[in-house]
């Protein structure tokens, strides 16, 4: 028996959602005068402070975009560093006023859209979703461990 899936390509798929959910995040946030990549980093920055160095894994982000969106973040009022008495090689960052309230904005968007999401389906087939993207993060964590290997 065929079965439809057989010639789906899993990774296509996941680019093609991918791109119309950033692009529904972007003209979301370009409405609250943010962008997709600050609107996320706001929903990580910790109320004691976050790392700098920590954001950039956490968004996947590579060090010189990172580096040029904390710079407009910070030019544009939304955060703030502040460099450890002891270590200065470590840089906190922290959410302005500004920050929080855009903060509260960018997370009013998620959590909408997730609302939506688990209005639609089911728990169950959510439950199998996470469990298979879990799946998918092993499978690429370990095709870049080779590849990082082989590299080396």
């Amino acid at each position: 028996m065929h079965d439809l899936y057989d010639n789906q390509n899993i990774d296509f798929n996941i680019r093609q959602i991918w791109l119309k959910l950033s692009r529904l995040y972007n003209q979301k946030a370009v409405e609250n005068d943010l962008t997709l990549s600050i609107g996320f980093i706001l929903l990580i920055i910790d109320k004691t402070g976050t790392p700098s160095t920590q954001i950039g894994p956490n968004m996947g982000m590579e060090p010189t975009s990172l580096s040029r969106t904390l710079k407009l973040m910070e030019e544009t009022g939304l955060i703030y560093r502040v460099e450890d008495l002891i270590d200065k090689r470590k840089v906190l960052v922290f959410l302005t006023e500004k920050g929080i309230l855009q903060r509260k904005n960018a997370k009013a968007i998620v959590v909408d859209f997730n609302v939506k999401v688990k209005s639609k389906i089911a728990k169950g087939k959510l439950k199998t979703f996470f469990e298979v993207l879990e799946k998918l993060d092993g499978i690429v964590e370990d095709d870049l461990k080779k590849l990082n290997a082989k590299q080396k």
